[in-house]
């Protein structure tokens, strides 16, 4: 791996997104916009759960939106060519994903950032802990869809197929997080399912932020995302293919 090489794959992931105006725009914007959505739903109702749901929301929207952004732009660029070209030159299949991670972290910093000031500072999200550290969950959860949407890349020839993997790949997560029913009143062997999968420990980490001010279980939460980070990265460069067959 070389630290030169990764550095100027990231610039150049970040340059083309600088240019594609819409795709940017989604990026940053959309989680806002959701979130606000959620935040409109439950303004009236005599009992607001946004302050419940907001939280694990912050998780789960740059989750997915980096996952379905990375997933599609890999592909786009393995059958146009682009990934076998940059792979002819010295250059590793970590140091491709690498400088894709460094680079859609960049972004996943600015869309987290963004979307927890929006829910902190406009929409009067209560947090306990310290919101930083609500920066630092969002951003490594985004972190998170983006390396999983380079993984099941590997596997798909077209960006339909492509957008099949959000069914099988961030569905059943979103639905054993603990979003919807708390994982203690789930079955039994759901919630051993809910346990080994990565979006549950971001959004128990939002939980324990917004609950307390202790922080030391929001550590581990991280440390264990940061685990799937880490393997799903070389999961990636191990299934990486140059192009469609």
């Amino acid at each position: 791996m070389n630290p030169r090489t990764t550095l100027a794959v990231a610039g150049r992931v970040l340059t083309q997104l600088r240019r594609d105006r819409r795709t940017a725009a989604m990026l940053i914007v959309l989680p806002c916009l959701l979130i606000t959505l959620l935040w409109w739903m439950f303004r009236d109702l005599p009992v607001d759960p946004f302050d419940r749901l907001g939280p694990a929301l912050l998780a789960v929207f740059p989750f997915i939106v980096m996952f379905l952004v990375t997933s599609v732009t890999t592909l786009r660029e393995r059958s146009s060519g682009t990934l076998e070209r940059l792979l002819a030159m010295p250059m590793g299949r970590l140091d491709f994903l690498l400088g894709y991670a460094l680079a859609f972290g960049v972004v996943a910093a600015l869309q987290s950032g963004l979307a927890v000031s929006v829910s902190v500072g406009l929409l009067d999200l209560s947090v306990e802990g310290p919101v930083w550290l609500l920066c630092v969950v969002a951003t490594a959860d985004a972190v998170l869809g983006s390396v999983l949407g380079l993984f099941v890349s590997a596997f798909a020839r077209t960006e339909f197929q492509a957008v099949q993997f959000l069914p099988l790949v961030v569905f059943p997560q979103l639905l054993l997080c603990g979003l919807f029913v708390a994982r203690p009143d789930l079955p039994e062997v759901l919630d051993v399912t809910g346990r080994a999968l990565p979006l549950t420990y971001a959004v128990d980490a939002m939980d324990r932020l917004t609950g307390s001010s202790t922080t030391s279980d929001v550590w581990l939460d991280l440390l264990v995302v940061g685990g799937f980070v880490v393997a799903g990265l070389a999961l990636g460069s191990v299934t990486l293919r140059r192009r469609t067959e």
